[in-house]
This record gives C-alpha cells, sequence and structure tokens, in this order.
C-alpha cells in the first residue's frame, strides 16, 4: 500500500539532500523503491498509481 508523495518540503532524496524536495524528485524516490523490491521502475509505478487512485477515489 505505498504511493509516492513530496510533502516534506526538507527531506529530499539523495543526491538531493539538504535542498528543498521538489514533485521532480519523486522518480528518484521510484527507483530506489523499485531496487528495494528488485521491480522494474514501471512496476512500480503502475503499483503506486493504483494505491492513489484507490486512496482519492477515481
Amino acid at each position: 500500500h505505498i504511493v509516492l508523495e513530496t510533502d516534506s518540503p526538507y527531506l529530499a532524496p539523495v543526491p538531493n539532500r539538504g535542498k528543498r524536495n521538489e514533485s521532480s524528485y519523486t522518480l528518484l524516490v521510484a527507483q530506489k523503491i523499485a531496487e528495494i523490491y528488485q521491480l522494474p521502475i514501471e512496476e512500480i509505478a503502475r503499483i503506486t498509481t493504483e494505491n492513489s487512485k484507490q486512496i482519492f477515489g477515481i
């Protein structure tokens, strides 16, 4: 039940640690999740998109 978000303005992912967080860094988070779960990033994108749709009733 993972979703990707950027609510933490002062906790940017590596290699941008110390900079203000922004939406474009979501890809870095997805890449790390894909590495951890040993899945293609496309699968992580599909899963997290579906999870978000369920949360927001889309």
